[in-house]
C-alpha cells in the first residue's frame, strides 16, 4: 500500500475540495475585527459545532481543531481520536519538508538556486539534459521536470540516496524543461532532501529533521518513517500528532519559524506562469489550485483568481487537513486516517463547520 500518493486520488480527492478566496498575498492579512452583540456566544457557537460534528460522516474517529489569533482553541474528538493520537501523514508532511529545507537555506547551507549536482557527486543527469539545469526552487514548487516515481519510494529496504539517483535515471531524457510545468508528484522533494543531507554534511534526513527538533522544540514524538527511517518519504512518510502539528502551524503563523524572505518564498505563487500539467484539484474537482514551496494556495474558481497566500494547506490522502487561513487569520486541522482516497471525507469535516467557525473567530 502506498502512503504518500495524492496523485491516485485525484479524481475522488478533488470531489470535495472546496474553499473560498480573497485578499491575502504573503504578508499577514489583518485579523478580522470582533463581533459584538448580544446574538454572539461563543459558547453557543462552540455548542453548535459540537452538534454538527457529531452527526457528520466518518468512517473512521478524527479529531478537529482550529485555534484563533488570541489564542483560544476550539477541539471536537470522535470516538478514540484525541490530538495526542499517531496518524500517518500522506501529503501533510510536505509543508513540514518544505519548511525544514528553508531553514537551512536561511542558514546559508543552500540556495534556492542551487542545483541537484553541486552537492551529488553520483547524480547521474548529464549536462545535455535540460533536466540538468533544475534547481532547488522548482523542487520545492514541484516545477522541476520530474514526473515518473520510481518503485523505490516505497521499499523500505531502498537506500535513499540511491533511490533518489533512480529518480534521476527514470526522468531523464522525458523531454521536460524545469519551470515550464507543475506536476504533482513525491519525486521533487526526495531530490531536495538529499540535497539538504548533503549541503547540512550529515548522513541521513533523520539527522536533518533531529536538528530541526531541537532548535524548534515542534515535532518531539513526529518520526519520518514511512515506508522506513532509512528510506523516508519526504513526501508523505510521517507519523505525526494533531497536537504537534498544530504546534508547527502555530510556529510559522507567528512568524517564529522562518523569517520574512523565505516567508515570503513559501507563500508566494510559483506556478502562476507555468503549464499545470497534473494537479489533483484541477484535474478532478475543476478548480485551479496553484502552489507555493510545499503547500497548495486553495482557489474554488476553474481559473485561478485568488490572491496567493489566502489560503494554504498540505491535506492527505487519508483524510487529514491541516490549513492556515491567512485571510482570517486562523489555522486549524483535521487529523484522521481512513482508506487511501478518502481525503473528501476528512474534507467534508472541516467545511461541514467552517461558517459556525468563522463567527466563532470574531466573538470576544
Amino acid at each position: 500500500m502506498r502512503h504518500t500518493p495524492f496523485l491516485a486520488i485525484s479524481l475522488s480527492f478533488a470531489l470535495s475540495l472546496l474553499s473560498g478566496c480573497g485578499g491575502g498575498g504573503s504578508d499577514t492579512p489583518p485579523a478580522p475585527s470582533p463581533v459584538t452583540g448580544p446574538s454572539c456566544s461563543v459558547a453557543q457557537l462552540e455548542g453548535a459545532m459540537d452538534s454538527t460534528l457529531a452527526q457528520t460522516s466518518s468512517e473512521v474517529d478524527f479529531s478537529f481543531s482550529v485555534e484563533r489569533q488570541d489564542g483560544r482553541r476550539y477541539t471536537y474528538n470522535r470516538g478514540g481520536s484525541t490530538l495526542l493520537t499517531s496518524y500517518e501523514s500522506a501529503s501533510t508532511s510536505k509543508m513540514v519538508s518544505a519548511v525544514i529545507i528553508l531553514r537551512l537555506v536561511e542558514k546559508g547551507y543552500l540556495s534556492l538556486t542551487d542545483k541537484p549536482q553541486r552537492y551529488m557527486t553520483t547524480w547521474p543527469i548529464t549536462n545535455t539534459d535540460p533536466l540538468f539545469n533544475m534547481t532547488l526552487e522548482q523542487l520545492l514548487s514541484f516545477t522541476s521536470g520530474l514526473t515518473t516515481e520510481p518503485p523505490c519510494q516505497d521499499f523500505g529496504g531502498s537506500s535513499f540516496e540511491t533511490c533518489v539517483n533512480s529518480i534521476a535515471t527514470t526522468n531523464a531524457g522525458n523531454g521536460m524543461t524545469p519551470g515550464q510545468q507543475f506536476y504533482y508528484a513525491s519525486t521533487h522533494l526526495q531530490v531536495a532532501g538529499l540535497m539538504a543531507i548533503k549541503a547540512r554534511g550529515v548522513a541521513t534526513w533523520q539527522d536533518v529533521f533531529t536538528e530541526f527538533k531541537t532548535q524548534t522544540g515542534l515535532f518531539s514524538t513526529s518520526t519520518y518513517d514511512l515506508p522506513s527511517a532509512t528510506n523516508p518519504r519526504l513526501a508523505g512518510g510521517m507519523h505525526w500528532t494533531g497536537e504537534e502539528y498544530m504546534a508547527f502551524l502555530k510556529a510559522l503563523k507567528n512568524g517564529s519559524l522562518l523569517n520574512a524572505t523565505s516567508m515570503g518564498q513559501l507563500l508566494a505563487d510559483h506556478t502562476a506562469s507555468v503549464v499545470i500539467a497534473h494537479s489533483p484539484a484541477l484535474d478532478g474537482l475543476g478548480e485551479d489550485w496553484h502552489y507555493g514551496l510545499g503547500l497548495w494556495h486553495e482557489c474554488q474558481s476553474p481559473t485561478f483568481n485568488c490572491t496567493a497566500g489566502t489560503r494554504v494547506s498540505s491535506p492527505g490522502a487519508y483524510g487529514a487537513y491541516p490549513f492556515w487561513d491567512r485571510s482570517h487569520g486562523y489555522i486549524g486541522i483535521v487529523a484522521r486516517q481512513g482508506a487511501l482516497g478518502t481525503f473528501p471525507q476528512g474534507s467534508a469535516i472541516e467545511r461541514s463547520v467552517r461558517p459556525d467557525v468563522e463567527q466563532w473567530l470574531t466573538c470576544p
